[in-house]
C-alpha cells in the first residue's frame, strides 16, 4: 500500500457513504441522528482528493443500514453520493443517492411569517431547484445552508 493511499479498515456489517461534498461529513451523521452515544463504530474522512469532487468525505457506519428517507435526505446536501450495504465484509448494494424533485416534512423554512411556521398543521414541502431548494408555500430558496435547515425532530 502506497503512502497515498487511504488506510481505513473494513467494516463488517453496515453501510459507507462515499462521494460526500468535501466537509459535509458531519452533516451527514447529523442528518442519521449519530451523535456518538449509540455505540455504533463510525469512521469519518474528510477532504480527501476525489477525481469527480476535488476533494470528498467518506462516512462509515457499522451495523447500520440507511432507510430511502435518510437517503433522500442526504441526497440535498450530497447529490454525488453513493451508497454502499456492507455485509459480510462484501460489498452487497451499490447505489448513487438519487434527488426527489419535492421533499415533505424532511426541512424547515427559515421564513417565520410561512405558513409551516404559523403552528398550524402544515407539513413543510420543498422543491428542488438548480440552486437550492424552494419553499412550496413561501417561496423562500434555501442556497448554502440546507443542513441547517433540517428537521431531525
Amino acid at each position: 500500500m502506497s503512502d497515498r493511499e487511504l488506510r481505513v479498515s473494513k467494516i463488517r456489517n453496515g453501510t459507507v457513504i462515499d462521494h460526500v461534498s468535501g466537509g459535509q461529513a458531519l452533516n451527514v451523521l447529523s442528518i442519521l441522528g449519530i451523535d456518538g452515544s449509540e455505540g455504533l463504530g463510525v469512521s469519518i474522512v474528510m477532504n480527501v482528493p476525489s477525481a469527480q469532487l476535488g476533494k470528498k468525505d467518506v462516512v462509515k457506519v457499522e451495523d447500520r443500514e440507511l432507510s430511502q428517507s435518510e437517503v433522500d435526505v442526504l441526497s440535498l446536501i450530497a447529490p454525488e453520493a453513493t451508497i454502499n450495504i456492507i455485509r459480510d465484509y462484501e460489498v452487497t448494494k451499490k447505489t448513487r443517492v438519487d434527488q426527489p424533485e419535492t421533499v415533505t416534512g424532511i426541512l424547515s423554512c427559515p421564513n417565520h411569517n410561512c405558513i409551516t411556521n404559523g403552528g398550524e398543521p402544515v407539513e413543510t414541502k420543498f422543491s428542488i431547484v438548480p440552486d437550492g431548494v424552494r419553499c412550496a408555500y413561501c417561496g423562500t430558496i434555501i442556497r448554502d445552508s440546507i443542513a441547517e435547515h433540517i428537521d431531525t425532530e
